[in-house]
Parts: structure tokens; sequence; C-alpha cells
């Protein structure tokens, strides 16, 4: 059976790793890998707990154990907790799924969220790629709708389509307090993956502040994206764009790479997928769906332009500024072109991707010191960090 093409590179995640064996990202789709739907525990264990608390003391069964045998009938109260936990996900799933749509580019498939009753959809940029126009389907739905692109930000793989004549009754998903994400919560992640539309897996929040770095192709620049949440959902090709939900049935992310083991031949890493956090989706949907662009990226800067730098031995040794934006945070804190940073607070800087992925951790006004080294002295700068720019 023929299928259309999904998109699956091999990236490092976040800063530079170091061990024996540093696990590897992929884009999992290449218009797609399906967001992860978080569902918080917070729906559903009161409602377990409470169940079992109250379940009354029980007596010996008529069945013959003696009273005072200390032999007691097994508690229904695990198969009560199960079944609320079980139409936990099913509410959540009933509420997210109708939100999360097909996006079809090409000869390739990725996933998208309904953002709001006028046709708009979020996904990854990596999805749309250099496409324009774009098939769509909606979840339990064979119908297709025509979508043209609003705009692409591919700095934080990012992007909006609408569509050209919205059906009545579309739902826009509701997206959650990026704030409130915390390890341990169930996600449900829901999407394409491998075509296979309104597919729904789950798992946990494994980690939050993650910094990725994805793999440059496939309509992704590269892009070094900061604060992801990191969840054990399975993140197939396909399912990037698509929705990362908690258990109140908001959207936390959108699911955009997965990792892979690179002594596995890029084979998948099961259980290590990453999302874009809500609020990183929402600031950015509604400058391109308001404006066309991004105007305010919040993502720190030190206003220069800078290369990798390499010693004697052709290793690594740091950024080398090229050029220094006046009025910018490193030129008020007086780096000029020539420097070579070599550390970011306690984060040491061997090149540029590392200068990158450490800047894509913090936030615009965020203080830190840098070091640097300058006609072979080593110095250091308080730079207050500026916002990157954006075209």
């Amino acid at each position: 059976m023929s299928r259309k093409k999904e998109h699956t590179r091999p990236v490092p995640a976040g800063p530079r790793p170091t061990g024996p064996k540093a696990a590897q990202v992929r884009l999992p789709a290449a218009g797609a890998v399906a967001v992860a739907a978080a569902l918080a525990l917070t729906g559903c264990s009161s409602g377990g707990s409470s169940s079992s608390a109250s379940s009354p003391a029980p007596t010996a069964s008529s069945s013959g154990s003696p009273s005072g045998s200390g032999i007691k009938p097994a508690s229904s109260a695990p198969a009560q907790s199960g079944n609320q936990l079980q139409d936990a996900y099913q509410k959540v799933i009933a509420d997210v799924l109708p939100s999360v749509v097909q996006i079809t580019t090409g000869d390739s498939l990725g996933s998208g969220i309904v953002y709001d009753d006028k046709g708009d959809i979020v996904t990854n940029a990596h999805v749309v790629g250099t496409a324009t126009t774009f098939t769509v389907t909606l979840a339990n739905s064979t119908t297709s709708l025509a979508a043209s692109l609003v705009a692409s930000y591919p700095d934080s793989d990012l992007a909006v389509i609408r569509l050209s004549s919205p059906p009545s009754g579309l739902k826009p998903a509701v997206f959650g307090d990026s704030g409130k994400v915390e390890l341990g919560q169930i996600t449900l992640a829901m999407g394409s993956p491998l075509g296979l539309s309104s597919s729904v897996t789950q798992g946990i929040v494994s980690a939050t502040g993650r910094t990725v770095s994805e793999p440059r192709g496939g309509g992704s620049p590269g892009a070094t994206i900061g604060n992801m949440v990191q969840t054990s959902a399975a993140i197939n090709p396909g399912n990037s764009g698509g929705a990362l939900v908690n258990l109140n049935s908001q959207v936390i992310g959108i699911n955009t790479l997965a990792a892979t083991e690179p002594e596995a031949n890029g084979a998948a890493a099961p259980g290590i997928g990453f999302a874009i956090p809500a609020s990183t989706i929402t600031s950015i949907a509604d400058q391109l769906i308001k404006q066309g662009k991004v105007t305010n990226s919040g993502r720190a800067a030190l206003g220069i332009t800078a290369r990798t730098g390499f010693n004697q031995q052709f290793q690594p040794a740091g950024a080398v500024i090229v050029a220094v934006s006046p009025g910018g945070a490193a030129a008020s804190a007086g780096l000029q072109a020539g420097d070579v940073i070599t550390r970011i607070g306690d984060t040491q800087v061997d090149s540029l991707n590392a200068l990158t992925t450490t800047l894509a951790a913090l936030t615009p006004g965020s203080k830190v010191t840098v070091t640097y080294t300058r006609d072979g002295a080593s110095k250091t700068a308080d730079v207050t960090l500026g916002t990157l720019e954006t075209p």
C-alpha cells in the first residue's frame, strides 16, 4: 500500500550532549508531528482517591472465610479508579480531537490544531515547508478542505494556515497555561501519525524547559527552540503540528520532535518526544494572524552576528563576534567585533550553535555574565539581553 511521505530527520537535542551515547532528535514528519495532548491528573485523581477512601471495610465473605481469619475479599476500588481514569481519557479525546486536523502538502502529511472559528489552523513551519496551498481533513471527516498559508515563522517552527471556506461548527482548541505544566502530568498526543488520522497516544510530562535544536532541511532552518515540553507519549512521523493535551482538555504544546538512537541507524528512541509550549504557540500565532509576521519573537539575543571560532588544533573554541548591532545588548556592554565568546553565565560556549542554544533557554531582559577573549586575554562583561529581531 502506498503512503504519502512523512519526513523524519535526526537532530541533537538541547545543548551539546556529553557522555558515551548522546541521543538525537528527529522531526517526525515532513509536515507532521502530532501534538501530544497533555492530560493533567488533577482532572481525575481526586475522584479516584475519594472512591477508595470511602469504601467500607470488607467483612468475612459468605463463601466461607471465617470471621477474624485476616482474609478479606478484594476491594472493587482499583477497578472503580481505573474506570474513572478511562472516562477522563475518553472525555478529553471527545473534547479535543475535533480540533485536530490532518494537513496534506504535496506528497507530505502532517497535523494541525484549529486555532479559531475563522478557519485559522496552527501547525509546525516544517510541516508547511515552502508550500502556500494545502488540503485539510477534519477529524472524523473524509471531506477535503482547501487552505492557504497565512504566514510562517521558521525560527520558532510555527506557522498558520487558513481554511478557504471554514465549515460551520468548527471547534477551536483551548490552550493551557504553560507555567502550570508539571512533571508527571498525564499527556495525550493527537494527530495523524503515518497518515492514520485522529490517532491518540498517551504518556506523561517527562520534563519541562528543554532546549532542542532541530536538523536543517525538509522545510526547517535548523531552529533552536527553548522551553519545550518533553513527553513520553509516542510521537511518530505525521504527528508534527498535532496537539499535546492535558486532562483538562487543554492544549499544552505542539508535538514537533522525537528522539532517535544514533547508534541504531536513526531508529526511534521510544518515549522521548518534544512539544513547543502553548505560551509560544499563542504568542507567535496571534502575531502571524494579526500582522502577517512576527515583530516580537520573545527570544533573547545579544545583538551580534557571529561564527564558530577554532583553536590551533582546529577544534571549536568559541563564538567569534563578526559584527555588533549599534545600541544592542552586546554593544551596550562594550563587546566588539573580534571578541570570542567562550561562556554565558556558567555555560561553556565552544561554537555558534552552543551560543544559540544557550540564548534560546534565556529570556529578554535577563542579566548574564559573558566571558570572552580579546587579544588573547580573558575578560567578562555583564550584559542585559535584548530581543531577537525578526526580518
